[in-house]
């Protein structure tokens, strides 16, 4: 598919696609995909070109970047596993007791953290075996996210916790989502004032750190994803959330299929793209804002469908009047 500024990236995985993520490089286009066919995945976007694929026992439901050639991933098999695309040598961190569901690198920091069903955070730092930290949560967790020092968890049970890197004894806040059903998805700003949390129920809540009530009274919540069908409304969950980091705009996308770019400060929609074939399981805007990466995997949301479009991955040229605040 051409036109639109937009293509599909060649030798997508062969099962859900878990998660997507750009190289924080401003040089660099590369892509990481992890997926249930048990595979993360190093692509070149410029080229559309696969550069290497790392196999791994189980499912794989998250990666990161460590460096260029370096990722991190984590899934079924309770493992925190670092490979090197360049020299296909795979390290095992460390395990968790349950599943590995997210994964994250914080390069002020210096560190690599974990996130499981099994409640816990770990901390790694990469050249040691053992976590520097293991952080109790209250749930599962679901969701995770950083910006500098602070990692924001989003668990099962609608907890949301706020924890600095540099002091993982206690939380810095505790929080319950302002959102009535299942936490699907946190992202933070990048000017570090808040985070942006999405959940099954076709609504998405802006949030803010500061525990002051003049901030407080900024936050605010609102319905998207919702697809009017013979004069039913049809609720979607919001299965992934990215940052455009120039402007502080955020993307979203649900298993409606559609993206929505929005501008949270001033509440409002940018713009939406056309429909995919099927449900948007993960964004991700690459480090100078000038394209978006879109993975298209069914999620098994409806039995009925029994041959779903193959999940793919497009990658979408991004302008400044789809992305810039007005």
């Amino acid at each position: 598919m051409e036109g639109n500024g937009e293509f599909l990236l060649k030798e997508s995985p062969t099962d859900g696609i878990s998660s997507l993520t750009f190289s924080s490089a401003t040089d660099s286009n590369a892509l990481l995909v992890s997926s249930w066919d048990k595979s993360v995945r190093l692509y070149d976007v410029d080229s559309n070109s696969l550069q290497g694929i790392h196999n791994a026992n189980m499912p794989v439901l998250d990666c990161c970047f460590y460096d260029k050639s370096r990722a991190y991933s984590g899934g079924l098999d309770c493992k925190v596993i670092c490979y090197d695309f360049n020299s296909s040598f795979e390290k095992v961190m460390g395990k968790h007791e349950d599943a590995v569901r997210c994964v994250e690198y914080c390069p002020e920091v210096g560190v690599i953290i974990s996130g499981s069903w099994d409640k816990n955070v770990k901390v790694w730092d990469p050249r040691h075996q053992q976590p520097v930290i293991t952080a109790a949560n209250p749930e599962r967790v679901y969701t995770m996210s950083c910006v500098d020092e602070k990692l924001i968890v989003g668990t099962a049970a609608r907890k949301v916790l706020v924890w600095d890197l540099r002091n993982m004894n206690f939380p810095q806040q505790r929080r319950e989502s302002s959102l009535k059903y299942q936490t699907r998805c946190i992202r933070c700003f990048p000017n570090k004032q808040g985070y942006v949390l999405s959940s099954i129920e076709g609504r998405v809540a802006v949030e803010y750190f500061d525990p002051s009530p003049e901030i407080q009274k900024m936050k605010y919540a609102f319905k998207c994803h919702r697809v009017k069908d013979s004069g039913n409304e049809i609720i979607h969950p919001v299965n992934a959330i990215s940052f455009h980091n120039g402007y502080n705009t955020f993307a979203t996308g649900g298993s409606d299929g559609f993206v929505n770019i929005w501008d949270g400060f001033n509440k409002k929609r940018l713009c939406q793209f056309h429909r995919y074939p099927t449900s948007i399981a993960s964004l991700s805007f690459n480090a100078t804002g000038t394209l978006l990466a879109i993975a298209s995997s069914y999620l098994y949301e409806e039995d009925k469908d029994e041959s779903p479009a193959p999940d793919s991955i497009y990658i979408r040229r991004i302008s400044d009047a789809e992305c810039k605040p007005k």
